[in-house]
């Protein structure tokens, strides 16, 4: 699927959607006080996110 010059396939769409999950367990860590767990699916999340972005 073409979207402006940005072609998304199906692993492009299955990093965000992995991307955004473990942003949504980053916002739990941080309510229950765990930073260090939060930062460390922090960087795993912008990981997910980045090789979306990336794969071609």
């Amino acid at each position: 699927m073409h979207i402006g010059d940005l072609h998304l396939t199906y692993g492009n769409v299955a990093l965000f959607a992995v991307g955004v999950f473990l942003l949504a367990g980053v916002y739990s860590f941080v309510k229950q006080g765990l930073k260090t767990a939060a930062l460390i699916v922090l960087v795993l999340a912008a990981l997910a996110i980045t090789g979306g972005f990336l794969w071609a």
